[in-house]
């Protein structure tokens, strides 16, 4: 068994816990964290009959797959083969579509007229699609729609790569700091003064600055981006108030953050970097799941005892199968040591930070016998 000194996470205890609506896992990439993300939901559904949704906003489709679905989209959609029996739970899974998700808000806060003339103008079809920050301020819209609607007992997030995920934490800041920025007010000023383009107000305190923006920008794409701030004027309140909300129930305690990690330095010190923002921020942060570690059970044999045995029996010429196995014993007893020392850069680092181990697999997860045993593992 690995020794693993930080305090055991009770992930059953987690799920089970109907104050805790929201598990959002965070970690850098390739640690097996949308597979920990479904698992988690899985098991909240099955074995503590809670209506449970998974949103990913990673556009992997590993998820979609695991979970017998032909495709993942922006509604939440029913995962059929799951064995909830008389605990009554659901198992929902969904990915974020951002600009569908920024065609929603458009058209729940403003009226048919002017969101069609938002969805034709070019600046918001470019902002809405590829503009950055946009996923992750609209990830924080899709949770904030999914928690107020309160249809769901547990929702699950899983997030993208964990720098990406910082800015999952820092997109209502960002989006503060867009709204209240010197040249957007600029080019309010003019929508709010009458509804005249950019280059109608030319004069002598305004028609210099245009003069200069546009000889950076480009005529056209000032002209695109004066109109998508006018017609998106009267709804920038209501993103910054919606994402304050959001960020607001992030810092609840109905909030457990995830750190899922494998036991490599550049994964343990992306966990690390996290949770000391989480800190920093008064997020909740529920633990880490160590993911994909190696363990052998103890046989009473050092790495070094089966090493020198292996050579002993292979200078004899005898017991080749033997030789082997004692070799690969030695093998898994040396990378199970590395990555109980890596792992504890982050145990050392956070010692009252509850940790779970999951045992690395021999193959990938890729249906849902597959999640249900990655959930009886971390729990």
């Amino acid at each position: 068994m690995v020794d693993v000194t930080a305090p055991r996470l009770d992930v059953d205890g987690l799920l089970a816990d109907p104050a805790i609506r929201i598990v959002v896992c965070c970690g850098s990439g390739g640690v097996g964290k949308t597979t920990t993300a479904a698992a988690l939901g899985l098991r909240a559904a099955e074995v503590h009959g809670r209506r449970t949704v998974v949103l990913t906003i990673d556009p992997a489709r590993r998820l979609a797959q695991s979970m017998g679905l032909t495709e993942l989209d922006n509604t939440p959609r029913q995962v059929k083969d799951i064995e909830a029996g008389e605990s009554g739970g659901e198992l929902h899974a969904m990915m974020l579509d951002m600009k569908r998700t920024f065609d929603e808000v458009v058209e729940q806060h403003t009226t048919p007229k002017r969101a069609a003339e938002i969805f034709a103008n070019p600046f918001y079809q470019a902002m809405s699609s590829t503009f950055a920050g946009t996923q992750e301020y609209m990830a924080m819209e899709k949770l904030g729609q999914l928690r107020a609607g309160d249809a769901w007992d547990l929702i699950v997030v899983d997030t993208p790569p964990s720098r990406s995920a910082l800015d999952f934490l820092d997109a209502p800041a960002r989006l503060s700091r867009f709204l209240d920025g010197r040249m957007l007010r600029m080019l309010v000023a003019p929508a709010r003064s009458g509804g005249r383009s950019v280059f109608s107000l030319v004069t002598a305190s305004f028609g210099l600055f245009s003069r200069a923006v546009q000889k950076i920008l480009g005529a056209q794409l000032l002209t695109d981006l004066s109109g998508f701030v006018s017609a998106l004027d009267s709804m920038f309140g209501g993103f910054r108030q919606r994402a304050d909300q959001t960020y607001r129930i992030l810092q609840d305690p109905q909030t457990a953050f995830l750190l899922v990690a494998a036991p490599e330095r550049d994964a343990i010190r992306e966990a690390a970097y996290f949770a000391e923002r989480l800190v920093a921020e008064r997020m909740p942060l529920g633990g880490l799941v160590l993911n994909r570690m190696h363990q052998t059970e103890p046989a009473g044999v050092t790495a070094p005892e089966s090493e020198a045995a292996a050579d002993r029996l292979a200078a004899a010429g005898e017991l080749p199968v033997a030789v082997d196995v004692l070799r690969i014993h030695a093998g898994l007893l040396r990378q199970s040591e590395r990555e109980v020392k890596v792992a504890a850069a982050f145990t050392e680092a956070f010692p009252q930070v509850p940790t779970t181990v999951v045992a690395a697999q021999p193959a990938d997860v890729h249906d849902v016998d597959g999640l249900r045993t990655i959930g009886a593992l971390l729990a």
